[in-house]
């Protein structure tokens, strides 16, 4: 009976280890189906799921109540599973070559109390090698098994997209990859009992874990070249998002828009491409380029911010600036690799130090990551400037009226509007008469 036939059976477990907001999806998913262990260190979060709490809200706290996934923190309950989940995340150092600690460590737990028939398939983002060369000779390490021979290994690159209620898990394409045509099948053929509208079956676990960096690093290109489109329009006095709406009435239009470009993913995973190009000898033109551009966008706001309150008559070191945002994106709560933390540093140049709202964010993250003390927004009553950072949909309902009572007492000619997701109509925003700019 083949391992995946004994899942099905119930006769053997599947762990899920990282219960982040790649994982814990991925565990809940698959405990509809099979048994399923959930690890992962941080004991607080596994507190908060044994409690029914859901602090990544990616699938609710009803679900994470209603879930068979055992959580737990304890690693030899690893020992009961035979097909390993790995999801830890995969960020990169300051100066920005690839941290491989934690998968480097995860490797060593799970090589501790791995068992003869097992198989590790790898979700977190690597560049291509990694996997085999990395991670292969850990389990052996750890375990005293022989990979290829008493386990075996593959990959398949995470996709999940943070707050994304429409791409799921269930209906995002997965690829898949094995060590061999045996693990292939049987990798694929777990995977396909959650993602519904299949898998892809990859020639080699370099190629995914090449496809999981590339698509990435696509996806920051097309973005830097809007950033730079949008620093140029700005000095040429053009509203980019005119220009970018106009450009999207072609069919063969990619709908890109400018904007920061944090959170673990897009703004991560192309300097692990760089580093493993460079490596090799080869040093990267466009992809460094357009991390450069993306990188350097915060500064970018900043400085318009800068820009917009000379403009308004306000005394820069005096001004009081809020910024409506601190998450990597809008509706999730999660604040890793925010490029908001760009704008911040920027104004601190200037000697401002901005109040920050954000209302999905955890105020313990917040602080935590940038040193960040989150302001209550219905606490904000006398704002200069207001940075509209994230398009959360708490924002993008606001009401002018909600808007205006956020500044102080003066004309509206001297309350700057900073938008930076382009969530607001020019247009209603001119009948204000608002300082207005947007990216």
């Amino acid at each position: 009976m083949s391992l995946y036939e004994k899942v099905v059976n119930k006769e053997e477990k599947i762990s899920v280890v990282g219960l982040g907001y790649v994982g814990m999806p991925i565990a809940v998913a698959f405990a509809k189906k099979v048994d399923v262990i959930g690890f992962d260190l941080n004991t607080h979060k596994i507190e908060q799921y044994k409690n029914g709490i859901d602090p990544t809200n990616e699938v609710g706290d009803e679900a994470i109540k209603q879930t068979m996934v055992e959580f737990t923190s304890d690693e030899t309950k690893l020992q009961e599973a035979k097909f390993h989940i790995v999801a830890v995340p995969t960020p990169v150092n300051a100066d920005k070559t690839p941290d491989l600690s934690p998968i480097e460590g995860v490797s060593v737990t799970i090589g501790r109390n791995l068992t003869k028939g097992s198989i590790v398939v790898y979700e977190s983002t690597v560049y291509p090698g990694v996997t085999e060369d990395i991670c292969i000779p850990i389990l052996e390490k750890e375990s005293g098994l022989k990979c290829g021979v008493d386990f075996k290994v593959g990959y398949s690159p995470e996709r999940i997209n943070p707050g994304d209620k429409v791409h799921r898990l269930e209906n995002i394409t997965k690829i898949v990859s094995g060590m061999d045509k045996e693990s292939l099948e049987e990798i694929a053929k777990v995977y396909e009992l959650v993602v519904e509208v299949g898998v892809h079956r990859a020639s080699s676990i370099k190629v995914a874990e090449a496809a999981k960096v590339v698509e990435n690093s696509q996806r920051d290109i097309n973005i830097a070249f809007m950033n730079e489109l949008a620093m140029v329009f700005d000095r040429m006095g053009i509203d980019t998002q005119e220009v970018v709406e106009a450009m999207n009435t072609k069919w063969n239009a990619l709908k890109f828009y400018p904007g920061l470009v944090g959170g673990h993913c897009i703004g991560v995973d192309p300097y692990y491409f760089i580093y493993e190009a460079e490596k090799l000898g080869y040093h990267s033109q466009i992809i460094l380029s357009g991390r450069k551009i993306n990188d350097g966008m915060g500064a970018f706001v900043a400085d318009a911010v800068i820009k917009k309150l000379i403009h308004a008559n306000k005394v820069i070191k005096k001004a009081k600036v809020v910024i409506l945002g601190i998450t990597f994106k809008e509706n999730c709560p999660d604040t890793r690799n925010s490029k908001v933390e760009d704008i911040i540093k920027r104004l601190n140049e200037y000697e401002i130090e901005p109040v920050v709202v954000d209302p999905y964010a955890g105020a313990m993250d917040a602080k935590h990551e940038y040193g960040v003390d989150l302001v209550p927004l219905d606490m904000i009553n006398d704002a200069d400037c207001l940075i509209f950072a994230v398009a959360h949909d708490l924002f993008k309902d606001m009401t002018m009226e909600k808007i205006d009572g956020l500044f102080g007492e003066f004309s509206n000619q001297e309350k700057v509007i900073v938008d930076v997701k382009g969530i607001f109509d020019k247009d209603v925003i001119a009948k204000y008469g608002f300082s207005y700019w947007r990216l």
